[in-house]
């Protein structure tokens, strides 16, 4: 299994190169507004993040202590524009964020220590796909790509590693490869020895799908979400409202001679 230090390297290495495709390549949307570097760094960092997160099921040790830290740091200050949409002053979101260093520092940390397991369904494909869901609804913003954007890097991230993993349970020996037995266990879709973590994984990826697609930005975006006209017009009963007639009468001129 590849080590702490490989993993953050690795996936750092790979967040910058995402991060600077992005700000060539990205295009721009309507306005001419292009992505900026700024969200191209905080891109290259969630990618480099989520590089180490599969080791939160390692149970002990520097991985655990060092993610739920700067996660819990982290996670409060990325939902910043959401709390303003909630109408939220500042000493609200400074309790808020407080409440959420807490809840992930010290709750979260301790939920992965006692019940799961190393190698288990968290290293695996569908918990991937669940941190890029919580990422995106954790990073609000008005542009749907950017959020998009940030949530794959955490995708990306999560899959360095488990790449990693699964590179590293193979051993060569001149040009034979000998398979270990961690071989298969970091990226899959299926955990053949617990079936009851397999319906919890799949059962918290639907959740996360539903609150994700439920999203306002991204329902207005594919005009998801009806108009207050759309949905009196669309009522059944109503009578569609023509403007009213305004009654004119013709203009006569006196004629002189």
């Amino acid at each position: 299994m590849a080590g702490f230090n490989t993993h953050i390297t690795t996936s750092t290495i790979v967040g910058i190169g995402y991060g600077a495709a992005a700000y060539v390549f990205m295009p721009e949307v309507a306005n001419g507004e292009t992505v900026t570097i700024t969200t191209c760094m905080l891109t290259a960092g969630l990618c480099s993040i989520a590089g180490i997160l599969p080791d939160l099921d390692s149970g002990s040790g520097r991985p655990v202590k060092e993610i739920s830290a700067f996660v819990a740091a982290m996670a409060p200050m990325l939902m910043i524009d959401r709390f303003r949409r909630f109408g939220m002053g500042p000493e609200e979101i400074a309790l808020a964020g407080a409440i959420i260093y807490m809840v992930i520092r010290f709750g979260v940390a301790e939920v992965f220590k006692k019940y799961t397991k190393h190698r288990g369904m968290w290293h695996s494909i569908p918990a991937a796909i669940s941190v890029a869901l919580v990422a995106f609804l954790v990073v609000s913003g008005e542009r749907l790509d950017v959020r998009l954007l940030k949530a794959s890097a955490v995708f990306l991230g999560f899959m360095v590693h488990l790449t990693l993993d699964e590179i590293w349970s193979v051993e060569w020996h001149g040009v034979m490869p000998r398979f270990k037995k961690s071989f298969g266990t970091a990226i899959k879709f299926w955990n053949p020895n617990s079936m009851w973590s397999n319906f919890s994984t799949y059962s918290k990826l639907a959740i996360l799908v539903m609150a994700a697609v439920g999203d306002p930005i991204l329902m207005q975006q594919y005009h998801l979400h009806r108009t207050p006209e759309e949905m009196q017009a669309a009522a059944p009963g109503t009578v569609p409202t023509q403007p009213p007639e305004i009654a004119t009468e013709p203009l006569t001129f006196p004629i002189t001679r």
